[in-house]
């Protein structure tokens, strides 16, 4: 359409507008200077250009409260990862703080990461900061003031500097300085003793094959994780969050901490949400994730509690490892961590309409909630009037997901979800107003996306 040299708004967005609330048919989102000005349903106002995709549902553009860009390569996984991103309709990242070959322990750290990300990113990042092995507590207050979105710590060990195990002792003190914060700490929660133990039998019988991921962490290293991480929540008066919880236990347990006073909560990979054990059978490495793929019950378990409100929000703990430490016949010696970020959106669409569940459930667990926990609202997750105007416009139809059109790096372009069925796909989406995926390409630079620090109040 033509430019309207009078025109009221920058940018005017057409199609069914999905909150977490409800669904506007015929609706329109009004932008103004790389917000969102006006909504509304029927003729629209007048605007310099009008993007129209009425026939698709327009939802906010997601929020990943979970996800890795430098674990496999530094910060140079910066631009790849958000440009797949951009790719599945998700405008923000929280991007995890276990970076090669520096973590993110101190606010200096956090401000060259900060740095790098303005001159890269493709679309908008928030950070976790976290600590050394031992030591690290003080730097926490300011990690907290250079504008940290969370935090996170583990209960398991990966590697000593990258992403430790930190003790008890020091877990507790680090949770009450984060209490000071008012910040969330998300632990990565498996009982590393049991994990180590059943691993070594497994090898020692010589059994390496895919279940045996499985097998050697059972959701008892689960169970003992969350257990230690609320009491000592409890005891420091920290916000403490299951940072990812393939268990409805986990679920509960956190609920029954809520109710003696304390901030819990969790969250839920989408892999939880579709994939068994029956999965990594058939995907070998590729399906290796930590926590592992449960059974079929499980997952329908998890989603009784997604739908009744126990579960803070839905991520995709996307860790793109090159393809090559995902091939090994021997499941202990491949990667742990899956792509997940182009097929994000597709995905948790698919999983609403194959059970007849409302897209204002992807909107909530997707957009909105992971915001609110990461303090980012009202800036960013909603549909809302002076929000951000982030838009993820899906397509409904039969789409086949192919791995080879994620737009990562040649060698992160696999995914656990390959070949599967889609009923949606990401037609467009907008990062403050301005278009950044067209269905077929990123179309913005790098360096176009931006940090969002922690907001005020």
């Amino acid at each position: 359409m033509n430019p309207t040299p009078d025109a009221v708004f920058d940018r005017i967005v057409r199609g069914d507008i999905v909150t977490s609330e409800t669904v506007l048919a015929d609706g329109y989102v009004a932008i103004r200077e790389g917000r969102i000005a006006a909504i509304g349903q029927g003729e629209s106002p007048a605007a310099r250009v009008v993007s129209d995709h009425r026939g698709k549902l327009v939802f906010p553009g997601l929020v990943d409260g979970h996800m890795h860009t430098s674990s496999a390569m530094g910060w140079a996984g910066i631009e790849h990862a958000t440009r797949t991103a951009a790719a599945g309709g998700v405008t923000t990242v929280c991007d995890m703080p276990y970076d090669i070959p520096r973590p993110v322990t101190d606010a200096a750290i956090f401000r060259e990461k900060v740095a790098v990300v303005e001159a890269t990113a493709h679309v908008d990042v928030a950070l976790y900061g976290t600590i050394t092995k031992q030591g690290g507590t003080g730097a926490i207050l300011g990690l907290a003031e250079a504008g940290a979105s969370a935090f996170k710590l583990s209960t398991y060990e990966y590697d000593a500097v990258r992403f430790p195990r930190i003790d008890h002792v020091e877990m507790e003190k680090a949770f009450a300085f984060i209490a000071e914060t008012g910040l969330m700490v998300a632990v990565h929660n498996e009982d590393q003793e049991l994990v180590e133990k059943l691993t070594a039998g497994a090898l020692a019988a010589g059994r390496t094959d895919p279940i045996m991921h499985c097998r050697t962490r059972p959701p008892l290293a689960e169970n003992l994780a969350n257990a230690t991480i609320f009491e000592i929540g409890l005891a420091t008066g920290a916000h403490v969050h299951i940072a990812h919880s393939s268990l409805a236990s986990g679920f509960d347990l956190a609920e029954l901490y809520r109710r003696r006073g304390m901030q819990a909560s969790g969250e839920a990979c989408i892999q939880y949400l579709c994939m068994t054990e029956e999965d990594i059978l058939r995907l070998g490495g590729k399906g290796k994730c930590n926590p592992p793929f449960r059974t079929a019950e499980e997952v329908e378990r998890v989603w009784e509690r997604l739908l009744k409100g126990a579960v803070a929000y839905v991520s995709t703990d996307h860790a793109p490892w090159p393809i090559e430490r995902k091939e090994d016949p021997d499941i202990f010696k491949c990667a742990a961590g899956l792509t997940g970020l182009q097929s994000f959106a597709p995905l948790m669409f698919t999983l609403l309409e194959d059970r007849r569940l409302s897209p204002t459930l992807m909107a909530r667990y997707c957009a909105e909630e992971p915001a609110r926990f990461h303090g980012l609202l009202p800036k960013k997750g909603r549909i809302a009037v002076g929000a951000d105007a982030d838009l993820c416009v899906i397509e409904r139809g039969r789409f086949t997901f192919d791995e080879t059109m994620i737009v990562d790096r040649p060698e992160c372009r696999w995914s656990p979800y390959h070949g599967r069925e889609m009923k949606g796909r990401v037609a467009a989406a907008y990062l403050r107003g301005e278009p950044v995926w067209d269905g077929h390409r990123v179309l913005n630079a790098p360096g176009s996306g931006q940090f969002v620090p922690r907001q005020k109040g």
